[in-house]
């Protein structure tokens, strides 16, 4: 069985970085085989990572749809959309990767959400881990994207709202009852320290920051000259902190 990570928070709060430095410490430390799951329809997981993306869950739903089939005799409609699905994995050494990309119509994202949790399903026990980066919000634990999540990492910005969404996408999860095993509040873009107002707002909604991830030039360098993340230096501050979460996770 898989260990499930998923990355959640608002938008702006560092999610898909967090959810790369998350692959990478996997993948340095040798965990793998890995499966990388971008369930934002912004998709921009792949670009972080260095894979390039063909397909998606979304673009080969909607081909499927709209294409003249040829389902190949004795196969159901069911099983050859599976097939075509499978289409849309992009291999490399050590990490797989999926994307759920847009959906059949105008911000249409509910059915590809669907199918890309099924296929996730149906895929996660042939990998030893499960990384997920999730749209921003709180509506993909809603709609319950992922059915059991090993470690829930909640990611902020540097900011009072951003904690607030830590707060209340804590509470959605104890509403929906959702099958999660550690939570861990992640505040991003920290430049010197942790503001003394933002401590005060944790500790009054209750929460205990299990990392702070200062701000790192050479992420924002890497993002400019469109680098993967995969290839910051160990000696990144940001590789760092996101080193020292894991390994308290995963002790």
């Amino acid at each position: 069985m898989s260990f499930n990570i998923s990355v959640a928070g608002k938008g702006g709060s560092g999610k898909t970085s967090l959810a790369c430095l998350v692959v990478r410490y996997l993948i340095k430390a040798g965990k793998g085989p890995l499966l990388a799951v971008d369930a934002d329809p912004n998709a921009n997981l792949g670009e972080s990572l260095g894979l390039d993306i063909g397909q998606t869950i979304g673009s080969t739903i909607a081909s499927f749809n709209t294409e003249k089939l040829a389902i190949p005799s004795g196969m159901t409609k069911a099983a050859y959309l599976e097939y075509t699905l499978n289409q849309a994995v992009v291999e490399s050494k050590g990490i797989d990767l999926i994307t759920m990309g847009r959906g059949e119509g105008p911000e249409c994202y509910c059915y590809p959400n669907l199918m890309l949790r099924k296929f996730v399903d149906s895929l996660s026990d042939t990998y030893s881990y499960v990384v997920t980066d999730n749209e921003a919000g709180m509506e993909h634990l809603s709609r319950r994207t992922a059915q059991r999540i090993d470690a829930l990492l909640i990611a902020s910005d540097h900011s009072v709202k951003g904690v607030r969404t830590i707060a209340r996408i804590r509470g959605l999860v104890a509403e929906l009852g959702l099958v999660v095993g550690k939570q861990s509040a992640v505040v991003s873009f920290v430049p010197n320290g942790l503001d003394p107002r933002i401590g005060e707002e944790m500790a009054h909604l209750g929460i205990e920051v299990d990392a702070i991830i200062p701000y790192d030039e050479e992420v924002r360098q890497y993002d400019i000259e469109q680098r993967s993340l995969m290839e910051l230096p160990d000696t990144s501050k940001a590789v760092m902190a996101v080193d020292g979460l894991m390994a308290k996770i995963l002790k």
